[in-house]
């Protein structure tokens, strides 16, 4: 396969130094290495923090945190995590960008007895150890639910991330779910923008003309959020319409707040970085670890957006 080039950080929370790794992680640490599926967003940033806190006073432990450049681009996490296994990590924790290609790098993993954990986006991985995460079927049901509350009736588009990403397509399922339950809401178009604000303006663009009247929009991140709701203050600023995303960032709570997005979905990265690198030391020092670690959810709304203002 060839090999790209992808965001590579690498942190070393041993006596305080930064550094690289090597082969066996470096006089003799071992190596965990965290592989999201891009470290180019709020969310990915708090991630690491949560990972770095995790290995706090564990001198025998590198933390490795590598990443593609871009969710879309699963090639590259597929070759970093080759590299990872090749040079000896002892365990992995992944976001695996794309379930299908991912999943055989992972499997092989596992087959050679490294502990695999997944966090933010589930698989269905024979033998991995764990996933750490949001229920994100939930977390779509929340947004359909606030949905069918603000809307009632009319026409809702969902725009997704990268084909394929589990964590977006449970969102999506969730969400389609709760819908299906109200005759009078239709669906009239699920289109991607792989996690990208840009991508998401220019779908959403789209979106407004094919379908003047769309009343609702549910993106499965707030990336894709935050890019609708450019699309739609520039054409139809008075048009009412609802955008729900999905994250909870900075920049989407405060769109909240003043009023130019309905509501977002909270997730907890920081706490899914941390516990899951706690399953992973977990694993390492021959420990068992529940198989769903739950970092839980909730929608923010006006009502409460003030109290997840960063």
């Amino acid at each position: 396969m060839k090999r790209t080039t992808a965001v590579m950080i690498t942190i070393v929370l041993a006596a305080g130094l930064l550094g690289a790794c090597n082969r066996d992680g470096g006089d003799n640490k071992k190596t965990i290495a965290l592989v999201p599926k891009a470290m180019d967003s709020e969310f990915w940033l708090s991630m690491r923090e949560g990972a770095q806190k995790a290995i706090e006073g564990r001198d025998d432990v590198v933390l490795s945190v590598l990443a593609p450049d871009r969710e879309i681009n699963v090639d590259q996490q597929v070759s970093i995590l080759e590299d990872q296994i090749q040079r000896g990590a002892k365990a992995l924790v992944v976001a695996p960008a794309g379930s299908a290609q991912v999943m055989p790098v992972l499997q092989g993993a596992i087959g050679r007895g490294i502990p695999v954990v997944l966090v933010d986006s589930d698989a269905p991985l024979p033998g991995k150890s764990a996933y750490a995460g949001t229920d994100n079927r939930a977390g779509g049901t929340l947004a359909g639910r606030h949905v069918i509350e603000k809307v009632g009736t009319g026409k809702i588009a969902i725009i997704t991330g990268v084909p394929g990403n589990q964590s977006q397509d449970d969102r999506a399922a969730g969400f389609l779910e709760t819908i299906a339950t109200v005759p009078g809401l239709q669906v009239v178009t699920r289109q991607p923008a792989n996690s990208e604000r840009s991508l998401g303006l220019t779908v959403m663009e789209n979106i407004l003309t094919a379908h003047p009247d769309i009343k609702a929009v549910f993106a499965t991140n707030d990336q894709m959020a935050l890019g609708a709701v450019e699309a739609i203050m520039a054409r139809s600023p008075k048009a009412g319409i609802v955008v729900v995303g999905f994250d909870a960032t900075a920049e989407a709570v405060q769109a909240i707040i003043e009023g130019r997005m309905s509501a977002s979905v909270a997730q907890r990265p920081f706490e899914m970085g941390r516990r899951s690198v706690e399953a992973a030391l977990a694993l390492m020092d021959g420990r068992t670890v529940e198989p769903r670690i739950d970092t839980g959810t909730e929608l923010v709304t006006a009502a409460n957006a003030q109290g997840y203002k960063k």
